[in-house]
C-alpha cells in the first residue's frame, strides 16, 4: 500500500506552548524540535507555520530557516490589526516592514496571512479597523504574487464582498479560507467565487454533526487540511471523534514541579501528546475523519489523501 503523504497548511509553531509555557507558567523545556520530527514520522512532508503579526512573522521566518520542509506565512491577523496604527504610529511603515520581510525571504514565504476578519473577537480590534487592513494586505499578495491564507469568523457578508473587490488577486494566485466553520451556503458561495479558492479543514471544522454535513458537501478537489496546532485538536466530545483510527496517548504537565514533565506518567513517551496541546502529527486524524465522511458519499474518491496533497501543491507550489 502506498504511504499517505500530508502537508499541514497551518501550525502556530511560535506559540509559547512549544516553549513549555502555558498560561504564563513554565512547565517544561522547549521541545519544538521533537514535535517537528514526530510530525514527519507520521507522514507529514511539509509544515506551514502561520504568522499573525510582524514580530511573530519575524520569529516564524527565523524558525523555518532551520528546517528544509518548513515554510511560513507573513501577514497580520484581524485581531492584531491595531498594530498597523500603534506599533510604529504609521500604517504604511508597518506594511513596508511586512513587505520587506517577504522580499528578503521569498524562498521560505508560502503565502500572505493569516489575514481576514474576525467578528467574534471585536474586543481586540474594531470592525472598521479589521476591514481597512484586510483590504490593505491584498496588496502584499499583488506585489509578491503569493496565495492568501485567510481568516473568517462570523463575518461572511463583509468577507465575501472584500474578496469580490480583490478577485483579481484570488484568480491569479489563489487562496485558502482556513479553519472553516461556516455553513454549507457560505462554503458554496466561496467556492463559486473563484476556482482557486480552497477550504481549510481542521479539528475546529469537525466539531458537530452539522459541521460534518457541511464538509461532506465540499468537493474533495477544493479541500486542504491543517491542525492549527497547538489549538483545534479533535476532542472526545466532538462528533468527528468516532472516526479517528490513530490515537495518541496523553501526558500531563507536572503542576508541582513546573519545569519538568511528570516522569511518573506511564504514558510519557515520544508518541504522547501533552494534554491540551495539539501538534502537527495529529493531521492524520483530520484525514481519517474526512475519509470516513466521504466513504459514505455516492462517489467516494479513490485516494482522498493524494487528492488533498495535490490540491496543496497546486495552490502553494504551482511551478
Amino acid at each position: 500500500m502506498k504511504a499517505k503523504k500530508f502537508i499541514d497548511i497551518g501550525a502556530n509553531l511560535t506559540d509559547s506552548m512549544f516553549k513549555g509555557v502555558y498560561n504564563g507558567k513554565k512547565y517544561h523545556d522547549i521541545d519544538l524540535d521533537s514535535v517537528i520530527k514526530k510530525s514527519f514520522e507520521f507522514g507529514l512532508t511539509k509544515i506551514f507555520v502561520t504568522g499573525g503579526s510582524l514580530d511573530e512573522c519575524k520569529e516564524s521566518v527565523d524558525l523555518v530557516k532551520n528546517y528544509e520542509n518548513l515554510y511560513t506565512t507573513v501577514g497580520c491577523h484581524p485581531t492584531r490589526c491595531l498594530e498597523f496604527e500603534q506599533k510604529y504610529t504609521d500604517s504604511q511603515k508597518y506594511f513596508n516592514y511586512l513587505s520587506e520581510l517577504i522580499k528578503d525571504n521569498k524562498d521560505k514565504i508560502i503565502a500572505i496571512g493569516e489575514y481576514g476578519l474576525d467578528y467574534d473577537r471585536l474586543n481586540f480590534c474594531r470592525k472598521d479597523i479589521q476591514i481597512k487592513y484586510f483590504e490593505m494586505q491584498f496588496e502584499l499578495a499583488r506585489i509578491h504574487q503569493l496565495p492568501s491564507f485567510l481568516h473568517s469568523r462570523n463575518c461572511h457578508s463583509d468577507f465575501i464582498e472584500i474578496l469580490k473587490k480583490n478577485i483579481d488577486v484570488i484568480d491569479k494566485f489563489g487562496a485558502v479560507v482556513h479553519s472553516f466553520t461556516g455553513t454549507p451556503e457560505e462554503a458554496e458561495e466561496l467556492l463559486k467565487l473563484s476556482p482557486k479558492i480552497y477550504i481549510g479543514i481542521n479539528g475546529c471544522s469537525l466539531k458537530t454533526s452539522d459541521n460534518l454535513k457541511t464538509v461532506a458537501q465540499i468537493p474533495p478537489n477544493r479541500i486542504l487540511i491543517e491542525t492549527d496546532s497547538p489549538w483545534c485538536e479533535i476532542k472526545s466530545t466532538h462528533a468527528s471523534h468516532q472516526y479517528i483510527k490513530t490515537h495518541f496517548k496523553s501526558k500531563k504537565r507536572d503542576k508541582m514541579n513546573p519545569c519538568k514533565m511528570n516522569t511518573k506518567d506511564k504514558n510519557s513517551n515520544e508518541n504522547s501528546l501533552i494534554k491540551g496541546r495539539n501538534e502537527p502529527c495529529t493531521l492524520v486524524q483530520v484525514l481519517e475523519v474526512l475519509e470516513a465522511i466521504f466513504s459514505s458519499s455516492s462517489q467516494p474518491p479513490d485516494d482522498l489523501a493524494e487528492i488533498i496533497y495535490q490540491n496543496t501543491l497546486k495552490l502553494f507550489f504551482p511551478s
